[in-house]
């Protein structure tokens, strides 16, 4: 048995000397404040250019006193899952506003992005179907698609052309689910859903999109791309995230009765976990209901990417189609991304480098995100030390 452990102990070590040499080794770095502009890591005060907080609700004091009240009011814990014990009284209040918010029919609150996608795909497709997923979607989506075991199909980033000729080929009498991001996270591009729509109902596919980038975002009541759009009767499942612009933790799915009855009764992750805590789910129903209403802090951080994007691509920096909030800087080599980032922590930037696999080989970025409580004076500094860092190390001349 010694000999076995030490055999899996040089194997794994090995692994991670690996990584280490090729810059794609990561360890945790304490940060404090990173629900602020602001926030300190490694006891040096950085701007932080780094967050999903993109309406800066995470420490909003309305959110956080309605999560008190119903911690006082339910207790700290579910106590089980929902299934058995675990459905305490805030899911209803909650999951009445997300339906009200989203206009659906039904809709059913969850643990996280993660656990949703892979239990909502598994749940839905097996041996007998095929899931069509861009290329960039989220790795949440890859995971669920490989444990549902279903044929897994991708097509070229936001490509209708190849994504029908997929379809097209594909086995006629076999399920078909179309998935796709609405914002892509790595990338700041939009899904083109309109196309999608047309594909799915020409080849009889149902179409699942992930709104995590785009919730609270887009839409007149922060309702996501979908509604946006106007495609919220002809997009099958939306999915989508309470962590980023709404500022708390938990995810959602919403659509049809008969969809949520079922996720209720095959979703592994649904079922086999337990329930968000009571806190969780009050700060979540208050964030809903401040999206709702305010739209100025929308307005605010649209202002602010377009700003910031148009200003960096003034010096040349590569941003690919980024038409959002996330704003990457693709610089190609892990060590110059690296050295990149850490220039710029030394400047006061909180900036992370993004390496593969999270992204492709050779597309090492630096991944900016603007919040709507930046002020302008802010950017208008950290537009001119990643000037000064890009030049440094020859990013742009």
């Amino acid at each position: 048995m010694d000999s076995i452990r030490k055999y899996w102990k040089e194997e794994i070590i090995d692994e991670l000397t690996h990584l280490q040499q090729i810059l794609q080794k990561r360890s945790l770095v304490k940060a404090d404040g990173g629900q602020s502009t602001w926030l300190h890591m490694d006891d040096r005060k950085l701007l932080n250019l780094s967050s999903n907080n993109y309406l800066g609700l995470a420490g909003d004091e309305r959110i956080i006193k309605a999560g008190m009240v119903a911690a006082e009011r339910y207790g700290g814990g579910a106590a089980a899952s929902r299934l058995i014990v675990g459905n305490h009284p805030a899911y209803d209040e909650a999951e009445s506003t997300l339906k009200q918010w989203k206009g659906t029919e039904a809709g059913l609150i969850l643990g996280s992005g993660y656990t949703a996608n892979v239990g909502i795909i598994s749940a839905l497709m097996g041996r007998n179907g095929i899931v069509f997923s861009d290329k960039f979607n989220h790795a949440s989506i890859v995971d669920g698609i490989l444990l549902s075991r279903a044929e897994h199909k991708r097509y070229f980033h936001r490509d209708l052309n190849h994504l029908e000729a997929l379809l097209k080929g594909a086995d006629p009498h076999k399920r078909k689910l179309i998935v796709t991001d609405t914002v892509f996270s790595m990338d700041g591009d939009v899904a083109p859903l309109e196309g999608l729509v047309e594909l799915k109902d020409r080849y009889h596919a149902i179409l699942m999109v992930d709104e995590a980038h785009s919730s609270g975002i887009f839409g007149y009541r922060g309702e996501g791309l979908t509604h946006h759009l106007g495609l919220q009767d002809k997009v099958d499942i939306q999915m989508g995230t309470f962590s980023k612009a709404l500022g708390c933790y938990g995810a959602y799915v919403v659509g049809s009765q008969w969809l949520i009855d079922f996720l209720v009764n095959k979703m592994r992750s649904f079922i086999y976990t337990t329930g968000l805590p009571p806190f969780i789910l009050g700060s979540i129903c208050s964030a809903m209901q401040i999206v709702q209403t305010e739209q100025g802090r929308r307005e605010k951080l649209f202002n602010h990417s377009e700003y910031f994007r148009t200003s960096l691509s003034r010096f040349g920096f590569r941003m690919d189609e980024s038409e959002t909030q996330i704003i990457p800087l693709i610089i190609g080599s892990n060590e110059q991304t690296v050295r990149f980032s850490q220039r710029l922590q030394e400047e006061g930037i909180a900036a992370v480098a993004v390496r593969p696999p999270t992204v492709p080989e050779q597309q090492a970025r630096i991944r900016f995100t603007v919040m709507a409580t930046h002020q302008r004076n802010e950017l208008d500094w950290a537009i001119e030390k990643i000037v000064q860092v890009g030049r440094e190390i020859g990013v742009i001349l």
